[in-house]
Order: structure tokens, then C-alpha cells, then sequence
């Protein structure tokens, strides 16, 4: 249980009235000159602590915390790592409510480091004193223009409403200033460092509450504690839109040790958590930086295919922005009639009107050819590019207005010299419009738009089922006839079968099935049979299956040789579905093509389990091979519906189940009607 005191703390520490330095120095070569004279713009109190007493930089010095007389939120402490532990003790015992540790020189520099480090957050656990770093960069607060930094250009900081929350030390800033030049200021900027005590789930938590932020840009690298950043983000996302980046694309570490982990991949299950939990994802820090930027300025109401209008002054720009939105699977609806009769009345003839929407050059009807166009109801938001023709185009006259009479998002990018387009696009920010200078951008942020409004749908779906349970426990070493057994009992359905344990028992079954039959070796010690030679299909006379239990004899094996006779099924689409425990998410599941060559195709999608059959059905929505499953070139459609109730189903099997760590049905074949599982292991 968290200390009673962490919470209001947690708020101290990253909006305080009061700092001390511990540490502070005259020296400006010194780290404790530098973290005072970083909070010189700072709206409340500061105390310079340091056993001579005196007067630093103006301030009166204190030989103590504890001769200051009151308890003060944030201690800053400029002191060797070393010297943290007692420093820490002395701040708890003065009541303080929180402290940065900038210095490195823990956990990430040895065994010494990292006593240090688990003695500080021991301490921390017990106190309810709250801890930023160490070896982190520091943060900023805005609204009280706190720098608690020693980052060069820190006073240029400006004040705005996107929150930068990182874990690299220093991505932070970097990110800041990304936001600057794109005429955004921040509410605060925290980077955690080691995270001995204050991480980014608890920064998140903070931020859900802080008045001055609109929207948050997360960094993200290794997630020890994935859990309970998903359920933070969960709390976060439907109050204040989050963009993410997600650091690890090419490692996929100890979740990739199981055939069903190699098709998820740690990356790929950080990024799909963190979408699931309904942030808006990207691939670098600028994009990070652009996102954010674009979500603190609109966001649009949860929907599953919110449509974005394109208005274009340029073709071509309009082809950039439409290639942009198709690529990232982004709707761009045909207009109404009514808003294409309405457009057509506005523009000589040879525009094409049914969106993108080419006015071929901007004309004194331009606004209300946006007008009409976002007046569309299939139109939730608009992108509007036109290159700088200040004499036939004024944006900054018009956008605003459209954008309160339509209450619609209205994204503004133009094209020309920089000297004179800059005035055009600062004024539209001012105005707390989106603008840039590229189609491509412009694009990009309308899809962030889109993905968010998409994303908040999907959290919004429902997750309370009723569970359905397996009558009773897996064991160690399942095979797959017992495998298929449990499956059974979850309510998933499996094809005709005998478990043999000799070949006597194996010609009996196969006299007893209905033909052709599938002969399979029974033995937990071979996870997947194919590989092995321990399939044999469309067995219809006796003698070739006598020809497949030769062959299935002649496997070497260690325990008990046995055999599965199974009537074989007919032809359908394949999938593969797995649960899995991971070490910090939990439990997840995953589907995706199936069959043999599932690894190689690696068409797959996850999600932290469980999930209900509505979050199954938006899972086969992101698969490539969807298609497929509609039906393919005169082949039947299957049943979409089938398959996310065995989705479910599986997916409550690791929270009921502990002594499981995956389960996986590979092939889980899909007809139009039903689904059977023909293969299936459990580890």
C-alpha cells in the first residue's frame, strides 16, 4: 500500500510553493551555484542550504532544512551521490515533500550505486517522501516558471499546454524545445531518470490533474511496471490526450523466448498497450513533439472512422495530403450532395469537388468553400493547404471564424518564403489554431487527430463480460489432446478425437472416425509437431496410416510414445491466438494469421488481456490479412463473431489460470458459421 502522504507529496514535489538547495554554493562552478540560479524566476520562496549560513545570490542561507523553520515541498540536492542518503533522511525529518536528485553515479554505475539507489527508495517507501531521479536533467513548471535544471536556455522556456514526461534524461528539454519552434510552450517538462521512487505512471497521474495541461507527449523506454503504466494511461487518456513514443523497435528480449512472444515482440506489445489504453503513437521525437502540439490545440469526439475534409488551393499538395491519409488507413468520405451542390456554386467549372476539394488557386470564395466542406456531416475535420498568396488569401481572417461556427477542427499549412509566411502561421497559433508549412505535416496531424478520436472508441468499448472458466486446472506438461480438452471446457470448440496409447488403440480410432483423419504424436515434450514430423494429414485407407505410425514411431522420444487420431477438418481461413504473461504487462493476447507460416507472415496484434468480444472484433480489424476473412476471391466469408468469442474466452485463461504462462491455438481455423481449434499447446 502507498503511503498515505505519497499523493500530496507527489503534487509538492512537481508544483511547489517553496524550494531548498541543498548543497547551494557561491562557486558558479558548482552544481548547487547553478540549481540556484536556475530558480530565479521562480514565483515562490527559495532557501539555500549550506552549513556556513550567509546570503547566495541574494538569498539568505541556512546552515539546515531544519533551521528554516517550516517544511518546504521540493529540496533540490546538489550534492555527490554519497552524500543523498543522509541528505534524504534530514529532509523527511524536516517535513519536506519531495526532492530531485540530478547527479548520477546510482544503479546505472555499479553495485555501489545500486545500494545507494535501493537505500533511497526504501526510504521513500516508508516516508511518503517523494523522489525525481536520480540522474535525470530535472523538470520545469510553468506556472510558477520553476527551472529545476541545470539545461542551458531554460530561462527561454515559454509557457504553454502540452506536458513533456520522459524517461531519458534530457529528452525532455529536447522535446521542449521542438514544441518552441513550433510556436507551442509547455505546462511542465519532467524527466524521471532511474526512477527510484517517482516514475511516469505517477507523473501521468499528476498531470491528469493539472489545470494548466491540454494535452501530453510521453517518451518511453523500458517498462519495468507496463501494468500499471496502462492503467494510468486508462485514467489519463479520455481527460487529456497523450502521444507517445516508444523507444526499442528492434529489440525484442526475453518476450521473444516463446514461438507466441517471437510473433509479439516487446516493442510491438509496448506500443499496442499503450494505443489500447488509448494514446496516440509515433516514430521520433519530432513527430513526438508535432503530435502533441496538435492535440493540445483540438481533439475530436471518440468515433470508430472519424473523416478528415481536405481543401486544397494546389493539386498537388491536395494528392501529398491524400496519399498521407490513405497510407495511415484515415478516412476521407466522399461529400454529401448538398455540400458538393454548395461547393460547385462557389468554383468556376474543371475543380474536382468531391474531397480533396481543389479550388485550383485560392478565390474570394475560399472561406466559404470551407464553410460548405465542413459543414459535410461526414466530415469531422479539415485540413486547408494553399500556397502564401497574401492578395487573394488571408487565413488568419477566416479560420477562426469557421472553426467556432462549425465547432470542427481546422488545420491551416502553407507554402512560400519564410520570411513571409512566419507573420501568417504565428498568428493563426496565437489564435490557438494548427498551422505549418507542408502538406505532409499538415497531413500528419489531422491522421494524430484521427488515431485519437479512433483510440478513445476502443477504450470506450466494453469490458465486462462474464468469464467461462475451464472446469478445471491445467497441469504441468499438458499434451494436446488434454490441451484440447481444457479448450473445450473454456467453451472453444475442437474436432473429433481418440488419445491412443498404442497402435492397436490408433487403428481402432481410425476405424471409428470419420475419414480422412489427421495421425498425430501425443507427447508434451514437442511444442509444435510439424516441425518434428509429427503431423500426418488426409489419412483415408488403413493402409496409409499404418505408413503415418511408422512414421510417428520413428520420432525420438523420451517419455511415453502415444498418438492422436483426429477426423480432419475441412478447408478455412487459419489464425493463430496466444496468450501470454509477461513479465510487466501481464497478461496479453495476441491474434493473427495462422498456420505454418504465421511466424514468417507475423501478421499479428495484441492486446493486455482480457479483452471482451467487442475489443476481439477491433482486433481483427487491424490485421493485413482482414481481408480474408470477408472472403477472398469467391472463397466464404467467416464468421468475425466466432472468432473474438474464442479471443475472449482465451483471453481469461492467465488471470484464472496461474500456473499458466501460454497458451496458444495455432491453427484456430474459421468457418462461416463456427471455429475449430486444430492445434494447440500449453506451457
Amino acid at each position: 500500500m502507498p503511503h498515505p502522504q505519497s499523493i500530496a507529496n507527489l503534487k509538492r514535489l512537481l508544483a511547489p510553493a517553496s524550494v531548498a538547495v541543498v548543497g547551494a554554493s557561491s562557486s558558479p562552478d558548482k552544481a548547487g551555484y547553478q540549481a540556484l540560479h536556475a530558480l530565479q524566476r521562480f514565483r515562490g520562496d527559495v532557501y539555500p542550504v549550506n552549513p556556513k549560513g550567509g546570503e547566495i545570490l541574494g538569498y539568505e542561507a541556512f546552515a539546515s532544512l531544519a533551521a528554516i523553520g517550516r517544511p518546504v515541498d521540493l529540496v533540490i540536492f546538489a550534492v555527490p551521490a554519497a552524500a543523498c542518503i543522509a541528505a534524504v533522511q534530514e529532509a523527511i525529518m524536516a517535513g519536506c515533500g519531495g526532492g530531485l536528485i540530478v547527479s548520477g553515479g546510482f544503479a546505472e554505475s555499479g553495485e555501489h550505486g545500486a545500494e545507494l539507489q535501493d537505500e533511497l527508495g526504501r526510504l521513500c517507501g516508508e516516508s511518503g517522501f517523494r523522489l525525481l531521479g536520480p540522474n535525470t536533467a530535472g523538470f520545469v513548471n510553468m506556472a510558477s516558471l520553476l527551472s529545476a535544471t541545470f539545461v542551458a536556455g531554460r530561462e527561454r522556456i515559454e509557457a504553454g499546454q502540452v506536458a513533456v514526461v520522459t524517461q531519458s534524461s534530457g529528452i525532455n528539454f529536447l522535446v521542449t524545445f521542438m514544441l518552441q519552434r513550433l510556436g507551442m510552450g509547455v505546462s511542465c517538462a519532467v524527466g524521471v531518470g532511474n526512477a527510484i521512487d517517482t516514475d511516469v505512471s505517477d507523473v501521468l497521474e499528476f498531470l491528469a490533474e493539472d489545470e494548466d495541461t491540454r494535452a501530453i507527449a510521453l517518451h518511453i523506454e523500458a517498462i519495468p511496471n507496463g501494468r500499471r503504466l496502462y492503467e494510468a494511461l486508462c485514467s489519463v487518456t479520455p481527460r487529456k490526450p497523450v502521444a507517445a513514443l516508444v523507444i526499442g523497435r528492434e529489440d525484442v528480449g526475453d518476450f521473444a523466448r516463446s514461438h507466441t512472444g517471437n510473433l509479439v515482440g516487446s516493442y510491438e506489445l509496448k506500443v499496442n498497450a499503450l494505443r489500447q489504453a488509448g494514446a496516440v503513437t509515433v516514430d521520433t521525437a519530432e513527430e513526438l513533439a508535432a503530435a502533441a502540439a496538435t492535440l493540445a490545440a483540438y481533439r475530436l469526439p471518440p468515433k470508430r472512422d472519424p473523416g478528415i475534409g481536405v481543401l486544397t488551393g494546389q493539386g498537388g499538395a491536395g494528392l501529398i495530403m491524400l496519399d498521407e491519409l490513405k497510407g495511415a488507413g484515415v478516412s476521407v468520405p466522399t461529400l454529401g450532395t448538398t455540400a458538393a451542390e454548395r461547393i460547385a456554386a462557389l468554383l468556376p467549372p474543371m475543380t474536382y469537388l468531391k474531397n480533396p476539394v481543389d479550388t485550383a488557386r485560392p478565390g474570394p470564395t475560399f472561406p466559404d468553400v470551407l464553410r460548405a466542406l465542413v459543414g459535410d456531416p461526414g466530415v469531422d475535420a479539415a485540413i486547408v493547404f494553399a500556397l502564401h498568396e497574401p492578395a487573394t488569401l488571408r487565413p488568419e481572417e477566416f479560420m477562426q471564424e469557421v472553426r467556432r461556427e462549425s465547432g470542427k477542427p481546422v488545420l491551416f499549412g502553407s507554402g512560400g518564403p519564410e520570411s513571409e509566411i512566419r507573420p501568417t502561421l504565428a498568428a493563426l497559433r496565437a489564435d490557438g489554431l494548427y498551422a505549418c508549412e507542408s502538406p505532409e505535416r499538415l497531413a500528419r496531424a489531422a491522421i494524430v487527430l484521427a488515431k485519437d478520436a479512433q483510440a478513445q472508441w476502443q477504450l470506450a468499448l466494453p469490458t465486462t463480460e462474464a468469464r467461462h472458466g475451464a472446469t478445471q486446472a491445467a497441469h504441468k506438461g499438458l499434451d494436446e489432446h488434454e490441451t484440447k480438452t481444457f479448450l473445450d471446457a473454456l467453451g472453444i470448440a475442437t474436432p473429433p478425437r481418440s488419445a491412443c496409447n498404442s497402435r492397436a488403440e490408433a487403428v481402432e480410432a481410425f476405424r471409428a472416425l470419420r475419414k480422412p483423419v489427421v495421425a498425430k504424436i501425443l507427447s508434451a515434450e514437442i511444442g509444435h509437431k510439424t516441425e518434428a514430423g509429427g503431423v500426418h494429414l488426409g489419412l483415408a485407407d488403413e493402409a496409409s496410416f499404418e505408413r503415418a505410425l511408422d512414421a510417428l514411431d520413428a520420432i525420438p522420444l523420451r517419455g511415453d510414445r502415444r498418438y492422436l487420431v483426429e477426423e480432419m477438418a475441412n478447408d478455412g481461413v487459419e489464425l493463430i491466438v496466444g496468450a501470454l504473461r509477461d513479465a510487466s504487462f501481464g497478461s496479453t493476447i495476441m491474434v493473427g494469421l495462422g498456420g505454418t507460416i504465421a511466424e514468417a507472415i507475423k501478421d499479428t496484434t495484441t492486446r493486455l488481456a482480457p479483452v471482451s468480444e467487442a475489443q476481439a472484433l477491433a482486433m481483427l480489424d487491424e490485421l493485413r490479412a482482414g481481408a480474408l476473412l470477408d472472403g477472398w476471391r469467391g472463397s466464404p466469408a467467416v464468421s468475425r463473431g466466432a472468432i473474438a468469442e474464442s479471443i475472449a474466452r482465451l483471453s481469461h485463461v492467465l488471470d484464472e489460470q496461474p500456473g499458466i504462462r501460454e497458451i496458444e491455438i495455432n491453427p484456430l481455423r474459421a468457418y462461416a458459421d463456427n471455429v475449430l481449434a486444430l492445434d494447440a499447446l500449453v506451457a
